[in-house]
């Protein structure tokens, strides 16, 4: 097969994998001594990263035949699509020529597993070697790790790319045991604890060798079962304080070519993934906790943002006076964002904040107005209904593309 045409099958392939952003990898340059590649370049753009910078990824798949027969995936043993497979030479040619024609700032490599764990695994990291120690490539580099694979195997991967990542595909062990048996959650976690690990060893120690500077990420996929939200946040809260997650991605489960009847046939609302991602990024950037983001429901509201339907369920807490009220707090106000609640902290120091403090600071005022207090602003009564808050400020709920943020 022309090379070319399996780069069509193992991209295509890759799409459904939605945790390569590739957010905290350290700045290199390709200039003098350092080899081929950086982190920081520009190009054709397919992923984003938490500070915004766009960033372009060869994302594929070094094979989509699979032993695996998991019930949700495309790639799965039992499904009737086109079958590639690069060797690792091939995976490494495509990379540095995208490299070299400004198309991509890194790689994303992922792989169906082909003969064994370690085999897999091994063939993943000959990519990785072969950029690293024969090209000097220095650029971005994401591998994911096979969950059964020698806990050695997963050390070498560390020691050669940025970012590691082992997905948990399913929320639940029921769930996973349902449509996966052929994994194992235990695996999963051991892989993550190796990885975590691996990072601890190196975190004091300035001149250690490096180990996913990047840290380590996973997914979940959304509505491929009847998880509800509040099981997926708590157990991303838990990713997040065992093992040290730099990220937990959300995909929105995708009927696929002869989906067995085991998986829902139509998809979940892409809202509904984006309500998860803005939950997350509240738990991992303003302190929320998952038990306060759904203590009353089972599902985020599709018709309001996380943030705003927590201010709505705790009432007693506002209106909140900000020239008064500590930072943590004023983060919690719809649409006050954490560098507005930096520069009113600032700027209460200087003198009492006005209603037009907050405009100049460019804060989203229609949520801000019935949750605030200024030197010269109080809501009205009517204001602070909350019923009639919600109507108004609900969220018309379009089926939009949303992107990964925060």
């Amino acid at each position: 097969m022309q090379l070319i045409a399996k780069l069509g099958i193992l991209a295509d392939a890759a799409k459904y994998d939605a945790s390569c952003a590739s957010s905290g990898a350290p700045k290199r340059s390709s200039r003098g001594k350092d080899g081929l590649g950086a982190t920081n370049g520009t190009g054709i753009c397919h992923s984003f990263t938490p500070d915004g910078r766009c960033v372009s990824l060869l994302k594929v798949l070094l094979t989509n035949f699979c032993l695996y027969d998991c019930q949700y995936c495309v790639n799965r043993r039992s499904s009737n699509v086109p079958r590639a497979r690069f060797t690792p030479e091939e995976v490494v040619r495509l990379t540095l020529d995208f490299y070299r024609r400004n198309c991509i700032s890194g790689l994303f490599l992922s792989s169906g597993i082909i003969r064994s764990a370690d085999y897999t695994m091994e063939q993943l990291i000959r990519v990785a070697q072969l950029l690293r120690e024969e090209h000097a490539f220095r650029g971005y580099i994401h591998l994911k790790t096979i969950p059964d694979a020698d806990p050695l195997l997963i050390a070498e991967a560390g020691r050669l790319a940025d970012r590691l990542s082992v997905n948990i595909e399913l929320p639940t062990e029921a769930s996973l045991q349902r449509l996966a048996p052929e994994k194992q959650v235990s695996s999963i976690r051991q892989a993550m604890g190796s990885i975590y690990l691996g990072q601890q060893a190196v975190a004091d120690e300035p001149r250690a060798p490096r180990f996913t500077p990047a840290g380590q990420s996973t997914q979940m996929i959304v509505g491929a079962d009847d998880t509800d939200d509040r099981t997926i946040l708590h157990n991303a809260e838990s990713l997040y304080s065992g093992f040290g997650m730099r990220r937990v991605y959300y995909s929105a489960f995708s009927p696929i070519p002869d989906s067995p009847s085991s998986v829902p046939l139509a998809a979940p609302p892409l809202l509904r993934e984006h309500r998860l991602y803005q939950a997350d990024f509240l738990m991992r950037g303003y302190g929320y906790k998952a038990g306060e983001l759904l203590s009353e429901t089972s599902n985020l509201a599709l018709d309001i943002d996380p943030k705003l339907a927590w201010a709505l369920a705790n009432r007693e807490v506002f209106p909140l006076d900000v020239n008064r009220a500590e930072p943590a707090l004023l983060a919690r106000i719809p649409g006050i964002g954490l560098r507005s609640v930096q520069r009113l902290v600032a700027l209460r120091r200087e003198r009492r904040v006005r209603y037009d403090d907050l405009v100049q600071l460019r804060c989203v005022l229609e949520k801000a107005k019935p949750f605030i207090i200024t030197s010269d602003y109080r809501p009205a009564q009517g204001q602070m209904r909350s019923g009639l808050l919600r109507a108004r400020l609900s969220e018309p709920q379009a089926p939009l593309q949303m992107g990964l943020w925060g």
